[in-house]
């Protein structure tokens, strides 16, 4: 999923200085990495000029973010291996798989499936969760899933969310226990080029599912996740940095999503994401 431009990260450094989520110790040796990304058609740079193979190790001109962390990682001086687990069109969990199933939408693959083939020697790990759900949870709610209860169905649909994001983690550590985890937020999906043509109610409602996921994901940062706040930063609403189908970033867009991780990945620090910012309630609040 989805967005973003590329500043440089010396700012964000920076701030991660003076208010940072942070490890007290850091097991892993700085000259080896073992990155393993998990997430969907973000993870393969979708949308950029440069889509690379999914599961493709190597891909040295891809611009998606993932190469691009790859790339400075082995800039910095280390030796760096990639295992690229992200899928197209995947979701969270078999739960959010079947809801998509129903609603006649096809789900191949799930995170679930991704986290069982987690290599134990992994040293670093980004997760980019949630875009491909919120679309499914709010075609559901399209389809008539809510009833008269919209808001009850949202919530709860978030809150099986919530316990599958903390059963994949749980998944992750059990193979790789020493693994630096990095999880990137969701913007506000309410407010992306690719639903700009929808009723305001109707993006209001897409506002409500990824303000309410990206809240599930901040939860993560007092469990040892470094979480990286895409909500939050103004500038990823910039219509620019979006792909022409509006969902996807463009190159720049995937290049701000690899300067905000970056630090995080490399330095094992990154400022708390914020719950009050105004880019939660770009739309009416349904």
């Amino acid at each position: 999923m989805r967005w973003i431009a590329g500043a440089g990260i010396t700012a964000v450094a920076a701030l991660a200085v003076a208010c940072n989520q942070s490890t007290p110790t850091d097991p892993t040796p700085t000259s080896t990495v073992s990155y393993t990304a998990i997430g969907a058609s973000d993870g393969i740079g979708f949308g950029g000029s440069v889509v690379c193979a999914p599961f493709d190790p190597d891909c040295p001109s891809g611009t998606g973010y993932v190469y691009l962390l790859k790339r400075r990682l082995q800039a910095d001086g280390r030796t760096v291996s990639l295992q690229n687990l992200a899928v197209p069109g995947a979701v969270m969990s078999p739960a959010i798989q079947t809801l998509a199933r129903e609603i006649g939408r096809d789900v191949f693959s799930t995170f679930f499936d991704q986290s069982t083939v987690v290599l134990p020697a992994t040293t670093h790990l980004t997760v980019f969760a949630g875009g491909n759900d919120a679309n499914v949870i709010a075609q559901a709610v399209r389809a008539g899933r809510g009833g008269a209860d919209v808001r009850g169905f949202i919530d709860a649909q978030v809150n099986q969310w919530q316990n599958d994001l903390q059963d994949l983690l749980r998944r992750v550590r059990q193979r790789a226990p020493n693994t630096r985890v990095v999880a990137l937020n969701l913007p506000n999906l309410g407010a992306a080029p690719y639903v700009a043509g929808l009723p305001v109610l109707e993006r209001s409602i897409m506002q409500r599912i990824a303000v309410s996921l990206t809240d599930r994901i901040n939860t993560l940062a007092s469990q040892n996740v470094l979480v990286i706040d895409l909500m939050c930063d103004a500038r990823t609403y910039n219509s620019s940095l979006f792909s022409s189908d509006g969902f996807h970033p463009s190159d720049s867009g995937y290049a701000l999503m690899a300067d905000l991780t970056y630090p995080a990945l490399a330095g094992n620090s990154a400022p708390s994401p914020s719950s009050t910012c105004p880019q939660r309630t770009l739309l009416p609040v349904f």
